[in-house]
C-alpha cells in the first residue's frame, strides 16, 4: 500500500537505504519500531521478506586489499590475502515485486559481508545515493510519516511538503540515484562516516564507495521503464558466470571541518580517495531466495582497525535493521 506517486519516489528515493552502524548516542529503541511501522503501511507486510530493499539478488565473491589500505589501518582485512565475500544487490522499498528499473526502486543497494580470517564477519552496507536526505533516525522517521499522510487527498500543504521546507536535503537526496543498466554497472555510496584506525593508534575518518571497473552505465528514465520487471536480478547472474564483475572499493578521506555526525552533507569531491581494493563478483547463490531469508548486515559488525564514527544514523540503522529481521524471520 503505497500513499501516491509522488510520496513512493520520495519515499524509495529517499529513504530506504539506511540501517548501520552503532555510534556514541542511542537512539530510542521505540523509534525504530515506529520506523519499520510505517514502512510496513507505506509498502505493505510481507512475510519473510525485508521491510526495505525486500527485492534483492544474492552472490559471492572476493576481496584483494591494495598494499596501500594496510597503511592506514591496522584491520585484518587489508593486512592478508583475499578473503570470501557474500554480496547481495537490491531494490529499494519494502515492495518485492517491484519493477528494477522503476523509479521507486531508486536507490539501489549492496551489502557486503567479509569473512575474516578468524572467522569473524565484517559488513559494509551501500546504495547509490550521494547523500542522505536526514541526519537523525528520529528525522527518517518523521520523514517516512509525513510521506504516509501525504496523499492525494492530503490538504494543503501537505505533511510532506511542511517536512521537506525545513528538511532541504529531503527534497533533493532522492534525484541523485538513477537507474543503472546492471548491477555491476552502478556506484554504491557509504553515506555515514566511519574511522580508520592504524597500527600506530593515528584515526582517519572516511566513507566509502564502490565504483565498477567497467564504469557506471545509467538508463534514462524513458529506457529504465521498457526494461523487463526482472531485468537487474535475472542478468547479474549470467554477466558474472561469463565474465567476473570487479568494483573498486575506495575511502574517501575527511579533512579538518568535514561532519563526520550529518550524512545529508557529502564532503566535496576534491577529497583524497584511497584505492583499498578490488571487489569481484563471481557467481549468483543457487537459490538466492533462501539464502537471503538468513542474510542480515550490520555495518556495526567491523573488525580491529575500524570504528564508527559519531554519526546518529549509524545507530538508527542497526536498530531498524535488528526490528527488520526479528519481524521477517517470524
Amino acid at each position: 500500500m503505497v500513499v501516491s506517486r509522488y510520496g513512493r519516489a520520495l519515499a524509495a528515493g529517499v529513504a530506504l537505504a539506511l540501517l548501520g552502524g552503532l555510534p556514541a548516542r542511542a537512539q530510542d529503541s521505540s523509534t525504530a519500531e515506529q520506523t519499520i511501522d510505517v514502512m510496513n503501511t507505506l509498502f505493505g507486510k510481507h512475510p519473510g521478506k525485508r521491510a526495505n530493499h525486500a527485492k534483492g539478488v544474492v552472490a559471492e565473491g572476493s576481496f584483494t586489499p591494495s598494499a596501500d589500505a594496510a597503511k592506514i589501518s591496522k584491520a585484518s582485512l587489508f593486512a592478508g590475502p583475499a578473503v570470501p565475500v557474500t554480496i547481495r544487490f537490491s531494490d529499494a522499498t519494502g515492495v518485492p515485486t517491484i519493477a528494477d528499473g522503476a523509479a521507486n526502486a531508486n536507490p539501489h543497494g549492496m551489502s557486503l559481508k567479509f569473512k575474516l580470517g578468524d572467522g569473524s564477519d565484517m559488513d559494509v552496507v551501500l546504495n547509490s545515493l550521494a547523500y542522505f536526505p536526514v541526519a537523525t533516525g528520529e528525522e527518517f522517521h518523521d520523514l517516512l510519516k509525513a510521506v504516509s499522510e501525504s496523499g492525494p487527498d492530503a490538504k494543503k500543504p501537505t505533511a510532506l511538503e511542511r517536512f521537506v521546507a525545513t528538511h532541504p536535503a529531503a527534497a533533493t537526496a532522492g534525484s541523485t540515484a538513477k537507474t543503472p543498466s546492471s548491477f555491476a554497472r552502478q556506484t554504491y555510496n557509504g553515506v555515514n562516516a566511519f574511522v580508520f584506525v592504524d597500527k600506530d593508534g593515528k584515526r582517519q575518518p572516511f566513507r566509502f564507495r564502490v565504483v565498477p571497473v567497467q564504469g557506471e552505465e545509467i538508463l534514462s528514465a524513458e529506457e529504465a521503464a521498457k526494461r523487463e520487471p526482472n531485468y537487474l536480478v535475472d542478468e547479474i547472474g549470467p554477466r558474472v558466470a561469463k565474465e567476473p564483475a570487479k568494483f573498486r572499493v575506495l575511502a574517501q578521506l575527511a579533512e579538518a571541518g568535514d561532519p563526520t555526525n550529518d550524512a545529508t552533507k557529502p564532503w566535496p569531491e576534491s577529497r583524497k580517495t584511497l584505492d583499498l581494493g578490488t571487489l569481484t563478483v563471481t557467481k549468483v547463490v543457487p537459490d538466492s531466495a533462501e539464502a537471503e531469508k538468513a542474510l542480515l548486515f550490520m555495518p556495526n559488525a567491523l573488525t580491529d582497525g575500524i570504528d564508527v564514527s559519531d554519526d546518529p544514523l549509524i545507530d538508527a540503522r542497526v536498530q531498524a535493521y535488528a526490528v527488520s529481521f526479528g519481524r521477517r524471520a517470524q
